[in-house]
């Protein structure tokens, strides 16, 4: 999935940020979707959460519960260095604590 196609707007840093994107052209007019990431201290950022303005719970929504996770994995593409000492993979990464408080 293109998620530049439908990002409504992103905020990305050293210190984590968020990504929201539309849900209009996947069939759900005027609803959207997020993900984010908090800045644990010391170089790490905590694990990536993300939010949707519909309950993903329901299962008539299922559908988009993939598209929450390509979300999920395509800002971390974006907040984590390929290489490095504070390198992590996804599944490193979504181990860790969403906040340091």
């Amino acid at each position: 999935m293109n998620f530049e196609e439908i990002t409504l707007r992103s905020k990305i840093t050293s210190r984590g940020g968020g990504i929201e994107i539309d849900l209009t052209s996947l069939g759900y007019p005027n609803e959207k979707m997020s993900a984010y990431q908090n800045y644990l201290g010391g170089g790490i950022l905590g694990r990536i959460l993300s939010d949707c303005t519909l309950n993903l719970g329901d299962p008539k929504y299922k559908e988009l519960l993939e598209v929450q996770e390509d979300l999920k994995r395509y800002f971390h593409s974006l907040t984590n260095p390929e290489e490095g000492w504070g390198s992590l993979t996804f599944e490193q990464n979504q181990k860790l604590n969403s906040s340091a408080y």
